[in-house]
């Protein structure tokens, strides 16, 4: 039986879930252990005003080391690059739509406007990567933190406590959400561009786990994590967590070649450093992407 970490939430627990039905399909049987995360606590803050990396991975790592669970379930784009020496990622999912929609309320829409929104508008996210990505399309637009699981952040555009908010896509189409009654506005990944790994499900195990990790290995999707890798090595040059304004997407073509694109900005209404380059190897693509943007940051 393999113990299967992850936290609460809906979102969470499909994940989990997800992973579970795969294990099963190949003759293996698991269960699912829940744990709460600082992410989960910790509610009435921004995560960039939370202090250290992590937020919604470290305490199911905690268990991961401690042997209460086999494999950890993680949102690849909340686990940061520099693990804990003793856990690796063993296997990731397909990759669900990478994009991120900025969900809004009928009354605020504004079809004449850049994105569609009308000026001044209160839009809610605690991703300082969407503030600034926010703010390089419309400075008019009033961004406000805003935290809670996705049901929980789309009601609140509903009963008006925001004209609207920003998810990742893949969220809203894992859990079926229903946003026939909102505004929903569906970014192109190559301009608003998403979080390292968005879409992607990251598995966890202890390097010392030879059967968790062969177990895993047998639902692992290596053409995804190719791309993955390359967004995550940008993070990681960059020192970067949850809380760094960096965007990162790459894509494969059918011949093999590399496609990656990223932003890096600094603060909401600063102006935003963006780079693409195309290689037909990963080998050096992260390095050259990161010292593009340095470089920008520095004119």
């Amino acid at each position: 039986m393999i113990r299967i970490g992850t936290r609460g939430s809906k979102l969470a627990l499909w994940q989990a879930n997800d992973l579970k039905d795969k294990l099963q399909s190949v003759g293996v049987q698991s269960e699912l252990i829940i744990i709460k995360t600082k992410g989960d606590n910790v509610q009435h803050l921004g995560f960039d005003k939370m202090e250290g990396k992590g937020f919604f991975t470290k305490e199911i790592e905690d268990a991961l080391i401690d042997e209460k669970i086999d494999v950890a379930v993680h949102s690849l784009k909340d686990l940061p690059t520099s693990g804990h020496p003793a856990l690796a990622v063993s296997g990731v999912s397909t990759r669900a739509n990478p994009r991120d929609l900025l969900i809004i309320h009928p009354d605020q829409v504004d079809a004449s406007r850049t994105i569609k929104v009308k000026s001044g508008a209160t839009i809610g996210t605690s991703s300082i990567r969407r503030k600034v990505q926010i703010h390089s399309f419309d400075e008019s637009i009033n961004l406000v933190d805003i935290r809670g699981n996705v049901p929980t952040r789309i009601n609140k555009v509903r009963n008006g406590e925001v004209n609207g908010i920003v998810l990742a896509a893949a969220g809203v189409e894992r859990l079926q959400l229903d946003l026939s009654d909102l505004e929903v506005i569906r970014f192109n990944p190559l301009e608003f561009i998403p979080a390292p790994a968005q879409g992607v499900i990251g598995y966890q195990c202890r390097k010392d786990d030879k059967v968790s990790r062969t177990i895993i290995k047998g639902v692992h999707h290596a053409d995804v994590s190719a791309c993955t890798n390359i967004e995550r090595k940008i993070l990681n040059l960059l020192d970067g967590g949850c809380q760094l304004p960096l965007g990162a997407y790459c894509t494969r073509d059918a011949n093999g070649h590399y496609h990656c694109t990223a932003i890096l900005g600094s603060e909401p209404g600063k102006r935003v450093a963006k780079t693409s380059a195309s290689r037909s190897t990963s080998a050096g693509l992260a390095e050259h992407i990161v010292s593009e943007l340095k470089n920008q940051h520095q004119l």
